[in-house]
């Protein structure tokens, strides 16, 4: 049985993206247990990789390829020093042999062995198999990267449906309905209600240290991303653009680590406009650290992730400067929460449903989020959630050149202003008067998403992603 927990939103990993990067990284790893279950492991004499639909037409901006020869390489995304990525994959490239589950060498040629297939397969549009020669034999498995790092098998009961089992937490959820349901039935807000489910699963001590670990994680990205310059690699040379807003923002308050730079913003000057360029700037240094092969937490994907530690940090430097631990675990909380009723009821695979499924959900979370934080009732978090979304309706997927850059980078500084703009007005709004639940437009977009043009769900086959080329940049 499964279940959606905030700690499978909200996952530690290496960017640009969730469903072409992290989650084939994850999939190589589960052909490799695969293997070694059935004993098969140490038998393998060759090992070949096909990607299909959107991670083979995206994959190479995606870095699906390197995703690929990690993940089969035995290396962890949540661990491995950023530094090692480009050493290793180019080891590979130049050897041509690959350190198979990091335990024994064998033949790898990436440009012969990783094959991209343009044409999609029927079950998901991010599909992909391994297939390895085992005494002259092949043996296939195939694997669909389904948004948000999860990975799924075609024979798994339910998987095409696009929806979670539910499993013993003791108060399981689908809907906005039934989390309210739980919270006038306990009378305790959302993010109360779901640690509840999370203590079912692991201790609360546990529950605290990954909390910390994922804050810590987010906090350390949007340093790095404030604290440097130059370019982006891929070819469109486009310009990190958080050092220079960090530079005319921070003032000249002196800060030796991330958590002392909080404390130095808190200084600043905090007019509507320099709110704003703070909040881009955070937004902006993720998806910058993101777009170069950097660590980040998926929420509820890598392409997103900017926007929900955009809105903590705003709340955090600006709205309360006695925010603390408490205020952050509520907030990651109640975003993982909404971010899983988007997921069960719709997607959060840009290959499926474009860009919605990714900035609007991440902008939800967000949203719902800020309002608990800032007083809201459980009412006004589910109309919080569902403004922010009701406002990225539509959004396409149209990666110029397939690398998470343009227009993905700002796009999270626009879903995070969003978010905080949505939260605003749910606490003002009465919910009795609200003509749209926030179940209605899960459905509305999981509806929009499927009468979408494939075109635009990340296959760079239009939008921007035709109407500008590399040589304009």
């Amino acid at each position: 049985m499964e279940c959606i927990s905030v700690f499978d939103m909200l996952k530690i990993g290496i960017g640009p993206s969730s469903s072409h990067t992290l989650g084939p990284w994850r999939a190589a790893e589960r052909w490799i247990n695969e293997l070694k279950t059935s004993q098969k492991f140490q038998n393998v004499e060759k090992i070949t990789v096909n990607l299909y639909g959107s991670l083979s037409l995206t994959g190479k901006g995606h870095a699906t390829d390197y995703a690929v020869m990690l993940g089969l390489s035995g290396k962890n995304p949540e661990t491995i020093p950023t530094d090692d990525i480009e050493r290793t994959v180019n080891t590979i490239k130049e050897s041509n042999t690959l350190n198979f589950g990091g335990e024994f060498q064998l033949e790898f040629n990436p440009k012969t062995d990783i094959i991209f297939n343009r044409k999609f397969l029927p079950f998901h549009a991010n599909g992909m198999s391994f297939t390895a020669v085992i005494n002259g034999k092949k043996l296939t498995s195939k694997f669909y990267s389904i948004g948000g790092g999860f990975v799924v098998k075609e024979e798994r009961k339910n998987a095409k449906k696009n929806y979670e089992i539910k499993c013993t937490f003791p108060y399981p959820i689908d809907k906005g309905t039934e989390l309210l349901q739980y919270c006038k039935q306990l009378n305790k807000p959302i993010s109360q209600v779901v640690l509840e489910n999370e203590k079912s699963i692991r201790t609360e001590t546990e529950i605290n240290a990954q909390l910390q670990r994922i804050w810590d994680t987010m906090l350390e990205c949007i340093y790095i991303g404030c604290h440097t310059e130059g370019n982006l690699p891929g070819g469109l040379n486009v310009r990190r653009r958080a050092y220079d807003l960090h530079k005319n923002l921070k003032g000249n308050k002196p800060y030796s680590s991330p958590v002392e730079w909080v404390y130095a913003i808190r200084d600043t000057e905090v007019k509507f406009r320099q709110i704003l360029k703070w909040v881009s700037c955070f937004a902006l240094a993720v998806n910058e650290v993101n777009a170069s092969l950097g660590r980040v937490v998926t929420a509820p994907t890598n392409g997103s992730a900017g926007v929900i530690p955009a809105v903590l940090m705003y709340y955090l430097v600006i709205e309360n400067h006695d925010g603390n631990f408490e205020d952050i675990k509520r907030f990651l909380l109640v975003a993982g929460e909404i971010g899983s009723i988007f997921k069960k009821g719709a997607t959060i695979s840009a290959a499926m449903g474009g860009c919605q499924a990714e900035i609007g959900v991440s902008s939800a979370m967000a949203a719902g989020a800020l309002t608990e934080l800032l007083g809201g009732t459980p009412e006004q978090v589910l109309v919080a959630a569902e403004i922010a979304m009701e406002h990225h309706l539509g959004l396409t997927c149209d990666p110029i050149g397939g690398l998470v850059q343009i227009p993905c980078i700002e796009r999270n500084a626009m879903g995070a202003i969003k978010a905080i703009n949505a939260a605003e007005l749910a606490l003002d709004t009465s919910p009795e008067n609200v003509k749209v639940p926030l179940d209605k437009v899960v459905n509305t977009m999981w509806e929009t998403a499927k009468d979408m043009n494939t075109k635009y769900k990340e296959t760079s086959e239009g939008g921007l992603a035709i109407g500008v080329h590399l040589s304009d940049c």
